[in-house]
């Protein structure tokens, strides 16, 4: 108890001193851009008479703040006027071995998005060129359709190393985004891997509020192994369906409850009846910033950095999920803040692993893939492998139907002795009209 006491205590001190580091840098990155290394890339935009419009803070408005040298300023197309021209903003975090899949996934959100969109890309320092090349090398017709801030991702000093090898690149180095602060703090009041080891993306979430928050309204977060199969502003769009009380979409957990891990094993609260996913979130940041959350630790309502810290220390030893499992006791106590999407959002191999549970999926498709545990890159689902592959291989400028949707059909033809394999026409079945659509829009001689 004399630890946790000791960790709260310490939480509420570091959370300011935090605050503090993290405006300084900013300052001193909008002043000296190489000492963060924060590296930009920013697209002319052609309706630059909205450059410089203020925040607007209605869901589904996402805005910008118009000012000069900002990480979004005006030449990144800052405030988009009018819902028919607003640019998505799309937040990932890359490390080790994630970089061509993180790729795979930012390439198929700009084949089928018809508006602007910006991607903000948290990475160990040696993908930031990488990323930077393989952006800037695609067609400069593709390159039109988007903008890319490139942040790094920071461990203390002293034992870095031992940080880096504390558990999976991501899982670590997502602590330390850039609130090296609460990674010390971590690391010295309990000592515990077991601790550190589930606070990734919670500390991501932390991180980007804190860098982003005053410069983005809202923000769709996705895991790498996200696939688009239709334009990212229609999920983009389910901003303008949260009520006022609305700060978060996610998808459920599961469909089926008998075979649903939250109301089987878990031993804490959890949204709902089966729980939520936190693959693909979606985010209306101002309203997370100014949200005072109900908890079990203390009567009185906190800030979302201030809950983080107590409620890891609460459930450190009951946890299983890490991040997503903070996520569902935030949510089950706030259940009023959370928007649900349809499974089809964010269809993962559970929705068909034991047969097609997915009822949305069934009736019009599935729009983003998920393909969690690795079934990019195995055997397990090649179902799931197939579609990553082919929106890999695809080569920009090719002809989509002939070069991407039609081997696609025939390596999914290979895959039917899996259950997933059986409902793989729900993988085909928005990607064709998502095709179509790109198709019939593009400029003629092409």
């Amino acid at each position: 108890m004399r630890c946790y006491l000791r960790a709260f205590l310490l939480c509420m001190v570091f959370t300011f001193f935090s605050l503090l580091y993290v405006f300084s840098q900013l300052a001193s990155t909008l002043e000296h851009g190489d000492e963060w290394r924060v590296k930009e890339r920013g697209v002319p935009d052609k309706s630059g008479h909205d450059a410089g419009s203020p925040l607007r803070k209605s869901p589904g408005l996402s805005g910008l703040r118009g000012r000069g040298g900002g990480l979004d300023s005006a030449r990144s197309g800052s405030a988009i006027k009018g819902h028919s021209n607003e640019r998505s903003h799309l937040a990932v975090v890359a490390c080790g071995p994630r970089l061509e899949e993180t790729l795979t996934m930012l390439k198929s959100a700009v084949l089928f998005s018809k508006k602007p969109l910006h991607f903000y890309i948290f990475a160990e320092d040696e993908l930031h060129d990488s990323f930077r090349d393989a952006l800037e090398s695609w067609p400069r017709m593709i390159q039109t359709k988007f903008n890319f801030t490139i942040y790094p991702i920071t461990f203390p000093k002293e034992n870095a190393k031992d940080w880096k090898k504390l558990f999976k690149p991501c899982a670590s180095q997502r602590l330390f985004l850039p609130v090296g602060l609460h990674s010390f703090f971590i690391h010295n009041t309990c000592n515990s891997s077991t601790f550190t080891k589930y606070a990734h993306k919670f500390f991501f979430f932390m991180s980007i509020f804190q860098l982003i928050l005053k410069e983005v309204d809202s923000l769709l977060y996705v895991d790498t192994d996200i696939l688009f199969l239709q334009p990212v502003e229609d999920i983009w769009a389910l901003l303008s369906q949260f009520n006022s009380s609305h700060l978060a979409a996610m998808a459920p957990e599961h469909e089926e409850p008998r075979i649903g891990w939250y109301n089987r094993f878990a031993r804490h609260p959890y949204y709902g009846k089966t729980g939520i996913n936190s693959g693909v979130m979606l985010m209306n940041m101002t309203r997370l910033r100014e949200k005072f959350f109900k908890n079990d630790m203390t009567a009185v309502a906190l800030k979302w950095e201030e809950i983080l810290m107590p409620l890891l220390q609460k459930y450190k030893l009951n946890i299983t999920w890490g991040d997503q499992d903070l996520l569902n006791i935030i949510f089950y106590h706030n259940p009023e803040s959370l928007y649900v999407f349809p499974c089809q959002w964010n269809y993962r191999p559970d929705h068909c692993i034991y047969g097609s549970n997915c009822q949305q999926a069934e009736q019009e498709g599935v729009f983003i893939l998920h393909g969690n545990r690795g079934v990019y890159h195995d055997d397990k689902q090649p179902a799931f492998r197939a579609v990553y592959e082919a929106i890999q291989k695809y080569q920009f400028g090719e002809n989509m139907e002939a070069s991407l949707l039609l081997p696609l059909e025939a390596s999914l033809r290979t895959t039917t002795h899996t259950y997933c394999g059986r409902a793989s026409h729900l993988f085909t079945k928005r990607l064709k009209r998502s095709i179509m659509s790109v198709q019939r829009d593009a400029p003629p001689g092409r």
